[in-house]
């Protein structure tokens, strides 16, 4: 281009944040601005200064009772034309802002601690890594699911452009891919905390790590390259648009920039920690660091900072104090080192460091090629300086800490790790160490003590906070023969009864009004196949013959519309038989699908007495490696319940644990299997669009999407498409969650299917939702 230097200068330093620049992200608003956000608790709004070639600080935005630690941008809508701003923080908390407005527009609340990433996707999605290990998925002022699967802290977060896709990076070493709320696949190669991602197309990303690598993957699991050159943790990476170039930034005083897969430009700053990082649209590249400063760089000629400022920058930088210890520029025996004369030969590569001794002082320069010549980057001593006024310099349990302490109580004993922040109380601290070691409370003042003496002049910003832990998982009788998969397609959608019609203009689909119910049986076949396993049955699992005859009678009070009632005999009884062992329960377990219908029963077995047994004896049939035959009646009685209060009461309060057991038969190939299960993810939308529960709406609409996939019975895809229909009816949010999960290109395919033509129309009445 026009005015291109090929390599990067200095264009600008911008003073404004009092403490380390944590996060940095390019904004939508104003044009070729950016947002910051820092340890003084402020987020601030760059925009580009017409009249020469810096930024000027638009709006400082407050929110936060602690340091805010990642921001990200939430893209324009029709309610927010300019977007949103959303940032994270020590706090716990994620504030949103306008553009135009310094206080927040609301507060998510829901994490356990530290907020340390976000990312933006379509429809307004957000979602959150926390250092409590987990992530979460927010659409608007709500969570809608919590991704649970890592072991430490999540440093990282990306949503993909592919819709349903999300990563997660974590201290645990790996990174983790979501789809629909569930992990479908986990990448390990790293050796340390996982501290960045970055996205380069639908199906490659980067990430980088305290093991100083970056690396790039398939999101198939493959990776695909490892690239080198930073010599300390790398916090941050960040693509350039529409290719495979990066950046990252590190422990190291540097950034880099990497062109096809090489470092080709190194540049040093005078500050150890340079935490964040992000590329504008014009290529520039912003950078955040731990003295709170935030510098820009550019190749673009024209907006090169002047002779000056460039001068005042390398001033600065050869200033610097480099800590020896940190590994940086290599073992280093003063000794041993050239004099100043050693700077007349040219470096070899861009970026190269080379140590001298003048005057007794070791001195670090750095090869630039673009300048032909060596340029100080700092004097070698033996500290940093104040290493410890930054933060994340220790790492302990994958979290960061201005200290870790080893605190030895007796001289026998074992060494203790006591983690400390300079904004923590020591009191606080030393009190909840000793509680996690489980060492005597007469320790307390002099752990506090030995805090406060190794902390002195680390005094913590005056705030009222309350501090928190720091230290925070027809035939003979086959189970499921009548299958209403068999019927007619002219017949009623789900009971196969009627003459029904469909109708091409009208909706008759959804939102379905009432629970789908298995109703079908023969109960001659179900007992005859009932007394013949009991026949050989061991001994002390043998039903008597009154038994047997109680359990007919329950059939028949269950089965008919007679007057008589189920007893409390005949219940008891059932309950008797549905705990037979596994491999000959099944007709047990038919007669309580059909006999849970019965309010009596309904209520006997769903009140409050019994119900948790009840639902756990249901769950363990829902083992992938069990009987199908099992798996399908257990779903088909879970159903069943839906027909009465008692029932609706008890699914709707179980529903997190029987949904994420029931989705585990999907794997199956079992087609009556694969429709019971679409029926009960139905069932549980008929309730949710009663009463508008919008985190039950967002685990239904998961298991949609997931069971989706791998479903080839058009009947189950039928009712998974009227429970779509119905969990998104009149309600906006859950269809801004369905865009984002990818529920809409999952389901295309169904439009062209040509019989049962319901399948077609149900579609199309979902997709003019979406």
């Amino acid at each position: 281009m026009a005015g291109d230097g090929g390599v990067y200068r200095l264009r600008c330093s911008l003073l404004g944040h009092e403490q380390d620049v944590r996060g940095i992200t390019r904004g939508f608003f104003p044009e070729g601005g950016f947002v910051s956000v820092s340890r003084d608790r402020t987020a601030r709004l760059w925009t580009p200064d017409g009249l020469n070639r810096g930024f000027t600080e638009m709006h400082c935005m407050r929110g936060h009772s602690n340091f805010v630690s990642c921001v990200c941008i939430i893209p324009p809508s029709d309610l927010y034309p300019r977007g949103l701003i959303a940032t994270g923080g020590n706090d716990h908390n994620i504030c949103i802002f306008t553009v135009d407005n310094t206080a927040p527009l609301y507060v998510l609340k829901g994490h356990k601690n530290t907020v340390c990433s976000l990312s933006s996707g379509k429809f307004g999605t957000l979602l959150s890594g926390s250092w409590d290990t987990t992530a979460k998925v927010w659409l608007n002022d709500r969570c809608m699911m919590t991704l649970q699967g890592h072991t430490a802290a999540i440093w990282a977060v990306k949503i993909l452009p592919e819709q349903g896709l999300m990563l997660t990076g974590s201290a645990d070493k790996t990174i983790k891919l979501w789809k629909a709320g569930r992990c479908e696949r986990t990448f390990t190669g790293h050796e340390d905390c996982v501290r960045g991602l970055a996205i380069l197309s639908e199906m490659e990303f980067l990430s980088c790590s305290n093991d100083a690598s970056v690396r790039r993957w398939c999101i198939s699991g493959e990776c695909l390259h490892v690239y080198f050159g930073h010599t300390n943790y790398i916090y941050s990476v960040s693509a350039f648009p529409h290719c495979k170039d990066f950046v990252t930034t590190g422990e190291d005083r540097s950034l880099r920039i990497w062109k096809q897969g090489e470092c080709t430009q190194t540049i040093r700053l005078p500050a150890q920690s340079v935490w964040c990082c992000c590329v504008l649209d014009n290529d520039d590249i912003v950078v955040g660091a731990s003295d709170g400063i935030i510098r820009v760089f550019t190749k673009s000629l024209e907006r090169t900072a002047s002779a000056e400022e460039i001068q005042a920058f390398e001033n600065e930088l050869s200033q610097a104090s480099i800590d020896p210890k940190t590994g940086d520029l290599g073992d280093i025996n003063a000794d041993d080192l050239p004099g100043k004369e050693h700077l007349k030969d040219p470096g070899t590569m861009d970026g190269q460091t080379r140590l001298i001794k003048d005057n007794g002082k070791v001195e670090a320069y750095q090869w630039s090629v673009s300048e032909g010549r060596w340029i100080k980057i700092g004097d070698v001593v033996g500290s940093s300086g104040g290493t410890q006024q930054t933060s994340g310099k220790v790492l302990f349990e994958g979290k960061e800490y201005d200290y870790v302490f080893t605190i030895d109580v007796n001289e026998n004993g074992p060494s203790y790790k006591l983690p400390y922040n300079i904004s923590d109380d020591p009191w606080l601290t030393a009190y909840n160490f000793l509680q996690k070691n489980d060492l005597n409370p007469m320790f307390l003042d002099q752990v506090a003590k030995f805090i406060i003496d190794n902390t002195k002049g680390q005094a913590p910003l005056n705030t009222n906070t309350e501090f928190s832990d720091p230290f925070t998982g027809a035939g003979r009788y086959v189970p499921g023969s009548s299958s209403l998969s068999n019927i007619a397609p002219a017949a009623d959608p789900f009971t196969g009864m009627g003459a029904y019609q469909s109708a091409k203009t009208e909706n008759i689909y959804f939102p379905k009004k009432d629970a789908v119910t298995f109703d079908q049986a023969n109960p001659t076949q179900i007992l005859g196949k009932l007394k013949e396993l009991n026949s050989n049955a061991a001994e002390e699992q043998k039903l008597t013959e009154d038994d047997l005859i109680i359990l007919e009678k329950l059939l028949s009070a269950t089965c008919s519309t007679s007057a008589e009632m189920p007893t409390a005999q005949q219940i008891q009884t059932l309950w008797k038989a549905i705990n037979w062992p596994e491999d000959i329960v099944f007709p047990a377990l038919d007669i309580l699908r059909l006999s849970v219908r019965h309010p009596i029963v309904n209520e006997n077995f769903c009140g409050e007495e019994a119900h948790v047994q009840f639902i756990h004896l249901l769950l363990k049939f829902l083992n992938p490696q069990g009987k199908p035959a099992n798996q399908l009646l257990a779903l088909r009685a879970l159903c069943n319940c839906f027909v009465s209060q008692a029932g609706q009461k008890l699914l709707m309060e179980q529903r997190d644990e029987i949904m994420t057991q029931a989705i585990e038969v999907k794997s199956g190939n079992n087609k009556n299997v694969h429709i019971a299960l679409a029926t009960l993810t139905l069932n549980y939308a008929v309730c949710l669009h009663k009463v508008n529960n919008i985190e039950g709406k967002a685990q239904c609409l998961s298991v949609i999407s997931t069971v989706m996939e791998v479903v080839k019975d058009l009947e189950a895809v039928f009712r998974l498409l009227v429970a779509l229909g119905t969990l998104i009816s009149d309600d906006k949010n859950a269809v801004q969650l369905a865009k984002s999960l990818g529920v809409d290109s999952q389901i295309k395919k169904y439009v062209s299917v040509s019989e049962p033509a319901k399948v077609k129309e149900c579609c199309r009445f979902v997709l003019n939702l979406l």
